[in-house]
């Protein structure tokens, strides 16, 4: 009997749930735990704004400097390097070889500087020739030549590329301007050069083509090369070439003074890109961090 009053007694204690740490606290320990735990959070916080505020800033001067310097190099990119030009140069160059002579009519304006009105003109003054003397001229233009030293080398490829045989080029003629070289080649069959005469192409590579190209005449430069040429296979007078005034042509090498003055004005455009790139993002920055 004693046994099972006994073990009736403790049955409350076995079965009875367990609490939590809380319950078993005093209140004021409870409310002195809570005040720890939320100054912790506090404490924590602030130092999590404090380290992400001190890291934003370095990394905001970061980005500043990063975008300077990005408009430094832009900057001297298109200020001061050299103008290229895109495209295939070589590629055209060959392009004339291989698509052989105009079949409709006299002009391969590779380098693209004729007026409609000048290949017009062209044109009609060239058929008219051809259909009189049966003398074929072909005009070229091109920008830059890789593959010949000079446009007098293109200019015999092409008329040996266009008419392989003596019979075919014999009353043939090739007139080729450079115009990133301002230079212009004449070369054609024998018929050809006999019925022009040495004297008025010496005179029309050495006038017309160059001095005008110089110029950027280059419309002018091949028609009064056409109407030089076509007067001297009729027998008529020659046009000439451009005046004296004309003919001066300048040096391309810049003299001291102007290399000096350059180089100035190189040293003052540098100078002020360094002060927007540095000066600048320092000064954001300072006040950036005045305010804080």
């Amino acid at each position: 009997m004693e046994t099972l009053l006994s073990l009736h007694s403790i049955s409350p204690l076995l079965n009875s749930k367990p609490s939590s740490s809380k319950s078993h606290l005093l209140p004021s320990l409870q409310t002195r735990s809570n005040s720890l735990s939320f100054t912790h959070k506090s404490i924590t916080s602030s130092l999590k704004r404090h380290t992400s505020q001190s890291l934003s800033m370095p990394n905001s001067w970061f980005s500043y400097a990063q975008q300077g310097l990005a408009a430094l190099a832009l900057s001297l990119a298109l200020n001061f390097s050299p103008l290229l030009y895109i495209g295939n140069v070589q590629a055209s160059e060959f392009d004339v070889l291989n698509e052989g002579p105009p079949k409709e009519s006299y002009i391969f304006d590779d380098a693209g500087v004729l007026s409609r009105v000048t290949k017009s003109d062209l044109k009609q003054l060239l058929s008219d020739l051809e259909s009189r003397k049966n003398f074929k001229i072909n005009f070229i233009t091109v920008r830059k030549l890789t593959s010949k030293a000079d446009a007098f080398e293109y200019a015999d490829q092409v008329l040996e590329k266009w008419y392989p045989t003596v019979e075919e080029g014999s009353n043939k003629g090739i007139v080729v301007l450079v115009t990133s070289q301002k230079e212009g080649a004449i070369t054609g069959g024998p018929a050809f050069i006999q019925a022009v005469g040495e004297t008025v192409l010496d005179s029309t590579v050495s006038e017309n083509l160059p001095v005008l190209a110089t110029e950027e005449k280059y419309n002018e430069a091949i028609y009064s090369s056409a109407k030089r040429l076509v007067a001297a296979i009729d027998g008529l007078p020659d046009p000439g070439g451009p005046t004296t005034k004309e003919n001066k042509r300048e040096s391309n090498f810049k003299s001291k003074e102007e290399t000096e003055e350059k180089r100035g004005q190189f040293t003052l455009v540098v100078g002020g890109l360094l002060v927007i790139a540095f000066v600048v993002p320092m000064a954001q920055y300072y006040a950036y961090v005045s305010k804080k």
